[in-house]
């Protein structure tokens, strides 16, 4: 009976100081770790840069960028500036997202979206830019998305300990009603969990690969000249004129019979006429 009575308002105060506990995860700027506790009460830490010389591994992991770029160029070629793409493309394990042709009022066009892995994205930039005189557009952005990644991890690690302690009283609890609401109370931290996961997921994608944007494209204006537009005009008149002649000469034919018709009633009557006059 006695355990019946402290479970609730064991229930109640463990919510209650993993609430805190989520709450009061932040990274000070000021400081130089960051602890959480778990429910053993073990502290995982973080330590900055500025506090230890972490080996290259350990830097690139702590290290969060976000990479992306947009580049637009002017090329004599669209076959051979997409050989040299699909070439570096290979060379650097990167991915082709997006393939858009076109044309416009002056140019044909091509334009790319490609995902290249963080740490290959100056080497893929430098392939795919030789041979380049000028770029009409080029814009490299990076991000440091850093302490987000290392909130966000902070914030599921609290919830994946949260959700543990509750699955601990719900393997004690004997009551329909305490079963219940602890079940209720997973439930949602279960449904924060998948969240954040997803987010933590798409921003470390977002960090492993980089996107870069690539249009070029081949003026066509020179080759269609004044000259070739109006020889074209000329051409497109002569084909119209013979067409418009072969239309009246199917119609002609078509009908015939009528024309016979009307050329004897003609006769005819011009003869009759003739007739009456002699009289």
């Amino acid at each position: 009976m006695k355990y019946k009575i402290i479970l609730p308002l064991l229930l109640m105060a463990l919510f209650s100081n993993c609430k805190k506990a989520e709450n009061n995860l932040s990274v000070n700027e000021d400081t130089n770790a960051l602890s959480v506790l778990d429910k053993k009460n073990e502290k995982v830490k973080f330590v900055k840069n500025d506090t230890a010389t972490p080996d290259s591994e350990t830097l690139e992991t702590e290290q969060k960028i976000i990479k992306e770029g947009n580049i637009r160029f002017e090329t004599n070629d669209l076959e051979a500036t997409y050989t040299q793409i699909q070439k570096a493309v290979k060379n650097q394990n990167a991915t082709i997202q997006n393939d858009t042709e076109g044309k416009d009022y002056n140019s044909i066009f091509r334009k790319l979206i490609i995902r290249i892995p963080n740490q290959k994205f100056d080497v893929f930039l430098t392939e795919v830019s030789k041979g380049i005189t000028y770029f009409d557009n080029k814009e490299i952005t990076s991000q440091d998305v850093t302490a987000e990644y290392i909130d966000m991890s902070a914030r599921l690690k609290a919830k994946k300990v949260l959700e543990n302690r509750y699955l601990d009283l719900l393997k004690k609890a004997n009551k329909v009603s305490e079963i219940l609401e602890i079940e209720a109370q997973l439930s949602t931290i279960r449904e924060e969990i998948e969240s954040k996961q997803g987010q933590l997921n798409y921003l470390q994608n977002r960090v492993s690969f980089s996107t870069l944007t690539i249009e070029f494209y081949k003026p066509v204006a020179g080759e269609s000249g004044v000259t070739s537009s109006y020889g074209m005009k000329i051409w497109t008149a002569i084909k119209s004129g013979f067409n418009s002649i072969s239309s009246v000469f199917i119609v002609l034919i078509s009908i015939w019979p009528f024309l016979i018709i009307l050329t004897v009633l003609v006769y005819f009557i011009k003869n009759r006429r003739n007739t009456k006059n002699k009289k």
